[in-house]
């Protein structure tokens, strides 16, 4: 059921005030009319509100160009046959049956915030279909797309986001190996099929080449000709001077040493220039003459996997909002709120948001709030509340607020007990430069997507009171909640037929007992009981019979 109306963006488009099955039973008609949540993606974060939401609370519609949720942490093993794709997808009308939630198949291009209304672009049967679907709340949870860095020839690379994008890997490394077996294939053409380059030292390439590594040592070299396995190479080039930075240095140096013995090159250092049909072009820096050289490798498959860039709703929704001003993401508050949109209405998690750093943006507001005497300058009384102001605002910053007094003191460089504003400028821009945004990971964007279903469904339950006080909705996510805090449980990486798993305080690394572990974190953070069952009979298949070689 639609209706038409024209709004201030001057489109006549078709409005889904009224789903499909709506008015199916008496549940569904009491659900129409509550308020309505809408969240575009199907990725972690979605998921994580979806799982924290109570039924009853909400009228919830996804909207999301995939019908499956994936678990992305286990592409790389899919692309090489570790495990098949259907055990890594959950449909997602499955997962919000619980909530008689509404599934709709689409991408979005545009918002309306002045009169809440989503554009989402349906594609049936070839054509394209724009229609508006209404919300109180959205949560934008769209992911990210891969940053180019300025390089040219990128369409002649893969990328590792996808069911899709794993499943063209392994079709191209089957094909590969194929054509370097027929007897026509020249020497330098064979070598060219069975070099195989990771751009991205992160960990999805250093995953995606320890699993290419580990199916042609286990499988391939059995099954085809002796010389494939002479020829076969795989490169893996960084920029940064080690692979998985963000891990401690002694699991960075364990991968790499791993690596050294498996015969992976690792190019660190080293910076793409150009990708073409048959080669990369990459420049490293000679440590011995200091001279930048360019270095060629002729290949056949590339994985770009470095760096993200905004995804074109992200983009659409920046440009809406003129106080956005991040390059790579969306902007939000602690409550994941979007930062220029109407309060209590937007929010985005995962990897297409970044939650603010800079207390300086906030600076007339922090003095205007804590100068208790309005004598232009801060007092050390004033300050203690102006530190409280901060921490609440940007709780990320909480720790370097701990020596209130020392802070306080190093700023004041005139000893005048009182910090002057040019002062208190200075101590906010280099307390912004000592925050770190939180990393682009499937951890973040659950844990984002957790806090925000746990917020949403305390709202819910103080509704009432809530309209029996007065209580604005802008206001209502300060009043039942905290402001959002990440808590880092640990990061783990598959580096051939080992793991290693970095907690902060201590390391695992190595061996089958790591491999085990990490196989049974990822068994249990599955989205149900079949894809942990299907996991597990994968694992089980590939160690007695190995991977499935068949090209599909």
């Amino acid at each position: 059921m639609h209706s038409l109306i024209r709004t201030d963006t001057s489109i006549n488009l078709p409005i889904a005030r009224v789903q499909v099955d709506d008015e199916e039973d008496e549940e569904n008609k009491r659900l129409a009319e509550k308020p309505r949540l809408v969240i575009i993606g199907g990725g972690w974060g979605a998921m994580g509100v979806l799982q924290r939401l109570r039924p009853g609370d909400f009228h919830v519609t996804v909207i999301s160009a995939e019908t499956f949720t994936t678990f992305t942490p286990l592409l790389p093993s899919a692309a090489v046959g570790t495990v098949q794709v259907r055990s890594l997808i959950e449909p997602i009308r499955k997962i919000i049956a619980r909530l008689r939630g509404h599934f709709v198949q689409g991408k979005a291009v545009d918002v309306d915030m002045k009169g809440r209304l989503l554009e989402v672009e349906i594609s049936t049967d070839g054509r394209r279909e724009h229609v508006y679907i209404p919300y109180d709340r959205l949560v934008v949870a769209v992911g990210s797309t891969s940053s180019t860095h300025g390089v040219p020839g990128l369409e002649n690379c893969f990328q590792l986001k996808t069911i899709s994008d794993a499943q063209a890997i392994r079709r191209r490394v089957m094909d590969n190996f194929e054509l370097a077996s027929l007897p026509t294939t020249t020497p330098e053409e064979r070598k060219r099929l069975l070099s195989f380059v990771v751009c991205g030292g992160g960990p999805t390439g250093v995953e995606t080449a320890a699993e290419i590594h580990d199916f042609c040592q286990e499988d391939i070299f059995n099954y085809y000709p002796k010389i494939c396995r002479e020829e076969v190479s795989i490169h893996l080039i960084q920029s940064r001077e080690h692979i998985l930075n963000t891990y401690s240095e002694e699991i960075s140096k364990y991968a790499e040493r791993k690596f050294e013995r498996s015969n992976v090159e690792l190019l660190t250092s080293a910076r793409v220039s150009a990708v073409t049909p048959d080669s990369v072009i990459y420049t490293s820096r000679d440590p011995k003459t200091g001279k930048t050289e360019q270095h060629t490798i002729p290949t056949n498959f590339v994985l770009w996997s470095t760096g993200i860039a905004m995804n074109p709703f992200t983009k659409r929704l920046c440009e809406l909002l003129p106080n956005q001003a991040h390059r790579k993401a969306v902007e939000t508050d602690a409550y994941l709120r979007v930062k220029g949109a109407p309060k209590g209405t937007i929010y985005a998690i995962g990897d297409c948001a970044t939650i603010e750093t800079s207390a300086a943006d906030h600076f007339m507001e922090l003095v205007e709030q804590s100068d208790k005497n309005k004598d232009g300058k801060i007092d050390f009384e004033e300050f203690e509340d102006m530190v409280h102001r901060i921490k609440r605002k940007i709780p990320m910053a909480e720790s370097h607020l701990t020596q209130v007094r020392e802070l306080f003191q190093m700023y004041d460089s005139n000893a005048d007990d009182s910090l002057s504003l040019n002062e208190l400028m200075q101590l906010l821009k280099d307390l912004g430069n000592k925050i770190t945004s939180l990393p682009a990971t499937a951890q973040v964007a659950s844990q984002q997507g957790k806090y925000l279903g746990s917020l949403f469904t305390r709202i819910a339950r103080h509704r009432r009171e809530f309209k029996a006080q007065d209580v604005l909705p802008s206001e209502r996510d300060e009043v039942v909640s905290k402001p959002f805090r990440y808590f880092h449980l640990g990061s783990l990486a598959y580096i051939g037929n080992s793991a290693v798993f970095d907690f902060g305080k201590f390391s695992l690394m190595g061996g089958l007992g790591a491999m085990y572990a990490w196989r049974s974190v990822y068994w249990n953070e599955q989205v149900s009981a079949r894809t942990r069952a299907l996991l597990m009979i994968d694992w089980i298949v590939r160690g007695i019979w190995g991977r499935d070689l068949s090209r599909l």
